[in-house]
């Protein structure tokens, strides 16, 4: 299977571990990776501060750089979300580049549901002999309504201790432009976060989303915590020979 890493800005400025590991880890299930160099930000931010026709331009640009491939995987359910359920609304039917986006748009997948959903896979061999407790990201829990699959596939990596993040479901606050428009409610709501996630008592705060483990580790850090942040992809990357 012919796969392009959509890697978003936030990964490839901030984080860019994230988006080996999603190579390193799709590459040992047998997926042939690319990386299409031409692409840029999907637009997310620009669209949801009113800069709509900067977004259609970003929305088309995304479309000529990732047609051909049998799918898109992107370490971000925010970004994977503004692509599968913003961009057909940008680009009215009948307009240019309607088809083509209404063609892409369905391979377009966060990684734990290209994983689960279209390897259907769900142990992917990992080892990650840690105490972790699982974030599940606003546009993850509710743009692509993941549900389970990220701790179905956290659940069978060897030696990990999974423990349930206590009012899991409630956003931590960073929300893009959010966090700058309201820093003091931003603030407020990460706080909430950080401090079920100390109840956890765990080593590590995963999620799929950069973002929002900036955001909340950030103030982890600020705190002395201890507890490190990861992204899903790469617990799941972790082997025992690493």
């Amino acid at each position: 299977m012919r796969v392009a890493l959509f890697i978003t800005c936030v990964n490839d400025t901030l984080f860019p571990g994230t988006g080996k590991a999603v190579v390193s880890l799709l590459r040992r299930l047998g997926c042939d990776v690319d990386f299409p160099s031409a692409q840029t930000c999907c637009g997310q931010m620009h669209v949801n501060t009113g800069y709509r026709e900067e977004g259609v331009r970003l929305a088309r640009h995304f479309t000529e750089v990732f047609a051909g491939y049998d799918a898109v995987v992107a370490p971000s359910g925010s970004c994977a979300a503004m692509v599968r359920e913003q961009y057909p609304k940008l680009v009215e039917a009948g307009s240019p580049g309607a088809r083509a986006i209404a063609e892409l748009t369905p391979r377009v997948h966060d990684l734990s549901e290209f994983l689960i959903d279209v390897l259907k896979v769900e142990d992917v061999g990992a080892y990650f002999p840690h105490r972790v407790t699982y974030h599940p990201t606003c546009h993850s829990l509710r743009g692509l309504r993941l549900g389970d699959r990220p701790t179905r596939l956290l659940r069978q990596v060897r030696g990990i201790d999974l423990v349930p993040l206590g009012e899991a479901d409630e956003c931590c606050g960073f929300g893009g432009t959010f966090s700058v428009k309201n820093p003091s409610i931003s603030a407020a709501m990460c706080a909430d976060k950080v401090r079920n996630v100390l109840d956890t008592g765990a080593e590590v705060l995963c999620a799929a989303d950069n973002s929002c483990l900036m955001h909340i580790g950030g103030t982890m850090k600020r705190q002395k915590s201890g507890v490190r942040i990861m992204h899903l992809a790469e617990i799941l990357a972790s082997t025992e020979e690493r």
